[in-house]
């Protein structure tokens, strides 16, 4: 059996008063039942934990042993309601997000910024993957919340909530020293060189690989898809390393490497949407203080 922390305390408040008739009075009760539940605690425990003579009380080497370890348990167990109420309220506890670069480079840093300061006591963890393998870890309840680039996945959709967040052009990331790129001014896709195209592949993300296809088409060129990559990261570097060009969200542009120039387009540009996702029946607290913080007017 476990000690109750009614017996925890009745023996902390005469170890530190060293005296039952004192201690009694402090716990209001009387000294027969703070004796009673002495000797049951010390029976539980199976040693003594006070020396008593007529004189004087006195702790013994175990109930000096317990003293401090009855303190921590005390305290814990008295921090436990406000613990409760603060998890309740979703002022503590864990959120675990997930997020695609262009959140990173954008949305993410000030919206972590605001929420940190508003809700210190909350831990958040946080992974950078794409949508397509956030969907999947929302839907299994390995995270609370992502910042993805939509569509929503099919009839898994259903179970998902999401709103958009940010709206922003795709830009021309291309190697530097381009005859189009001269004078730093924007740039009409016909007048690129026939460079190949790096681009997400259609399975990550559907939307976003078929509006950068449309606005080559509009502008009346047909690109040839050199290389696939599913982190914005990589395209820049690819880019960078010679292996083409690639039309990214604005926010990309933050991403600085040697030999890539960014531009805007005279082309009608599309816009790259980023968005928060959940699952609807997710009824943490501190879900919805996120929620209502990144959203609120």
């Amino acid at each position: 059996m476990t000690p109750e922390l009614r017996q925890l305390r009745h023996f902390v408040t005469v170890a530190e008063e060293l005296h039952f008739g004192r201690a009694a009075a402090r716990l209001h009760m009387t000294q027969p039942p703070l004796s009673q539940s002495i000797a049951g605690l010390e029976e539980l425990l199976g040693a003594p934990l006070f020396l008593r003579n007529r004189r004087q009380v006195t702790l013994t080497p175990a109930g000096s042993a317990l003293l401090p370890e009855a303190r921590r348990i005390l305290e814990e167990a008295g921090a436990l309601p406000e613990l409760v109420r603060r998890v309740a309220s979703g002022e503590a506890g864990r959120l675990a997000l997930s997020f695609v670069t262009t959140a990173g480079l954008s949305v993410l840093p000030a919206t972590l910024r605001r929420y940190s300061a508003a809700y210190p006591a909350v831990r958040m963890v946080l992974q950078e993957a794409t949508s397509d393998v956030q969907f999947e870890e929302l839907l299994h309840g390995r995270i609370d919340a992502g910042f993805v680039i939509p569509p929503l996945p099919g009839a898994s959709g259903a179970l998902l909530a999401y709103r958009r967040i940010v709206e922003e052009p795709l830009v021309l990331c291309a190697p530097s020293g381009l005859e189009a790129l001269r004078g730093e001014r924007p740039v009409r896709l016909r007048d690129l060189p026939p460079l190949p195209l790096v681009i997400f592949p259609r399975a990550v993300a559907p939307a976003l690989h078929d509006a950068i296809l449309a606005c080559f088409r509009a502008a009346g060129v047909t690109p040839m898809i050199g290389q696939e990559a599913i982190q914005m990261q990589t395209i820049v570097s690819l880019v960078s390393g010679g292996m083409g060009m690639a039309l990214v969200p604005q926010s990309v542009s933050n991403l600085m490497r040697p030999g890539v120039e960014y531009r805007p387009l005279l082309d009608p540009a599309p816009l790259a949407e980023t968005g928060l996702a959940w699952r609807r029946d997710n009824a943490s607290p501190v879900l919805k203080g996120f929620i209502n913080l990144l959203f609120e007017n």
